[in-house]
């Protein structure tokens, strides 16, 4: 049973990040704009977080570092990825490309201000204070259910609640409706008096600071640095979450629960015995090809927005 719940927990640990850049991912697609740049929006967000924590440590915040850490991710990338709006709703560019470029840049330019910024070194310092597990009191004492659920980092209970935010806002408010439709039919939208492609300026933005706060978690709570090979792919199985998850706050953060457990598991085989005669890079690649599994099983079973990857030219219906 206590395999079982470790492994339960560290599913949690795993998918908070998958879960953020997935749900950075909804945003923008639901809004009509394709968005293959999470892997780059992770990699920003792990870089400023890095960065501000770093010099939140030197002028003396201490233990509130971390928390100025995931502030700075989501400040700096808001305005790395307007780069992405910029191109693909005013100019137009095709999606996909800028997506693409977004990740070259972001994964180019982080490692040579690294370098700069630490006189050649390829990773930052180690950060002396990072986010820890929170125990909620009373909760954490159930046998098994406590130590799965309630015994975990600030920044799963902060997801979990963004899942539940972003369901209520997107399904529930008129602000969600105006951003679904934009994405479905944003000529209608548009002859309704919904501002298209302000909307989409917004979502995208929005997308990529809550994207930033996968890669932030990955440093703020595991690594407890950035380097070159942080992030290493896991934007693609957060995109592929949110295709798995069908577009939906809540299929995406059981896509990411599934991914997180892929992840839970390569940590689990090997402390046993048999792992040692196997080579290392056969557990590193197990979440890598169920996410290829995963994204054949889910080709013509999930639907994405009608408008999806569609400029709009204001005024044209």
């Amino acid at each position: 049973m206590e395999i079982i719940g470790n492994l339960l927990n560290g599913t949690l640990v795993f998918s908070t990040a998958f879960i953020f850049a997935a749900l950075g991912g909804l945003m923008s697609e639901r809004s009509g704009v394709i968005n293959i740049g999470l892997e780059g929006f992770m990699i920003s967000g792990a870089f400023f977080s890095a960065i501000t924590a770093y010099y939140a440590e030197m002028a003396g915040f201490g233990s509130f570092s971390p928390w100025l850490g995931l502030i700075g991710a989501v400040v700096f990338t808001a305005i790395f990825s307007s780069i992405h709006a910029i191109a693909t709703i005013t100019f137009k560019a095709n999606q996909v490309v800028s997506g693409v470029v977004i990740n070259i840049l972001a994964a180019s330019s982080t490692f040579f201000l690294v370098k700069m910024i630490f006189d050649g070194s390829a990773e930052t310092p180690l950060l002396a204070s990072v986010f820890h597990k929170l125990t909620i009191p009373y909760l954490s004492n159930i046998p098994f259910i406590g130590n799965v659920f309630f015994n975990a980092y600030p920044t799963t209970y902060i997801a979990i609640a963004l899942v539940i935010l972003l369901y209520f806002v997107l399904f529930k408010t008129s602000t969600g409706l105006r951003l679904r439709a934009v994405g479905e039919h944003p000529s209608a939208a548009d002859t309704v008096g919904v501002k298209v492609n302000r909307t989409r300026y917004i979502a995208v933005i929005l997308s990529g600071s809550i994207a930033a706060l996968g890669g932030a978690t990955i440093v703020l709570t595991s690594n407890g640095n950035f380097a070159f090979n942080t992030i290493s792919g896991q934007g693609y199985i957060a995109l592929a979450a949110l295709i798995f998850g069908k577009w939906n706050p809540v299929g995406v953060m059981l896509a990411s629960l599934f991914f997180g457990l892929a992840q839970a598991v390569k940590d689990q085989l090997q402390i046993f015995e048999f792992a040692a005669r196997i080579p290392n890079e056969f557990f590193y690649m197990l979440p890598y090809v169920l996410t290829l599994i995963v994204l054949i099983g889910a080709v013509g079973k999930a639907r994405a927005p009608k408008a999806l990857g569609e400029p709009y030219e204001v005024g044209k219906r």
